[in-house]
């Protein structure tokens, strides 16, 4: 009776907190109106008709999976689309992935040329915080590669795995020799805002001068002041997001960010828990609700992609 009486009082928190973000949509300036589609991609949150645009759909189809309205795949598809208009996909690049997980961007990136080193926690260190029950955690190349999405030969050529702790990233790492990096919905599980905050900032050393970073994460869209800061999921701010962009200008970066939270009906969808058995990153096609806004912790949350153009 209690674990019912407790359910049924977080569901009509959800249901508040859903219903009152929903109607502050309108009145919040600056977010209203169809986005259209910008070239270069700005550093902005997941939106329907990003995902939904033929580059987008392009780059999910290229990594072997099913368009479905999911944020993950507007992650992937994002980093893909920064890093290609900023001429860092072809032939002689170089890419650091950190927390890779069993992602496709890997392959993908290997198979258009690019030299790549991907990384990821140590297996104990990630079944320490159950990544590997989720299917989220690569314990080798073996893993990354899985859907074929690169032909064997030149996986292995231009693929290199190692296990990096983000909150610790090795020396080596950090000597400016990459010219591209990129992490997908990793820097909020690194303990509070304040380390995913200094990973951000961090990972710039991994690159040289004209270097891009493009990293995604969690936003807060339900508050401006009241957000989870320390835990397993922390979830970012407007503000935190405006400060750490306040940083990398500071270092002579260049971030530029577009805060529109799209107009189209899956923008106005706020998926409920429970989140399992509602994807599976290792299947082909999936038969999702729309997933771009989603219920955690009692605030409405999705993704927002950061790119940040390394000038000096």
């Amino acid at each position: 009776m209690l674990s019912r009486i407790k359910w049924a009082i977080r569901r009509r928190l959800t249901l508040y907190t859903t219903t009152r973000y929903l109607s502050q949509l309108k009145s919040r300036p600056g977010l209203s109106g169809a986005v259209a589609l910008q070239s270069p991609l700005r550093s902005g949150l997941c939106i329907q008709k990003q995902l939904e645009s033929e580059c987008f759909d392009s780059w999910v189809r290229r990594m072997r999976l099913n368009p479905q309205p999911h944020r993950k795949y507007w992650e992937w598809a994002y980093a893909a689309q920064a890093l290609h208009e900023r001429d860092m996909l072809r032939p002689g690049r170089s890419g650091l992935g950190f927390a890779v997980g069993q992602e496709p961007l890997t392959a993908m990136f290997a198979s258009l040329g690019c030299r790549v080193v991907a990384s990821d926690l140590a297996t104990e260190e990630a079944e320490e915080k159950g990544w590997t029950k989720t299917k989220e955690h690569a314990a080798n190349l073996d893993a990354l590669n899985a859907k074929g999405v690169c032909p064997d030969d030149v996986f292995r050529d231009n693929v290199s795995f190692r296990h990096v702790n983000m909150n610790r990233i090795p020396d080596d790492l950090l000597q400016g020799t990459f010219d591209f990096c990129w992490s997908s919905c990793s820097m909020e599980h690194l303990g509070s805002i304040d380390l995913g905050e200094r990973f951000f900032v961090n990972s710039l050393r991994c690159l040289r001068p004209g270097g891009v970073a493009v990293h995604t994460t969690e936003f807060n869209l339900s508050s401006r002041s009241e957000t989870t800061h320390t835990g397993n999921t922390v979830m970012f701010l407007r503000r935190d997001v405006e400060r750490m962009a306040d940083t990398v200008r500071s270092l002579g970066c260049f971030i530029d960010i577009d805060w529109s939270e799209g107009d189209g009906p899956f923008d106005r969808d706020v998926d409920m828990p429970p989140w399992e058995g509602k994807w599976d990153p290792g299947a082909a096609a999936h038969t999702w609700e729309p997933h771009l806004k989603l219920i955690h912790d009692n605030h409405v949350i999705t993704s927002i992609g950061l790119i940040v153009e390394k000038t000096s």
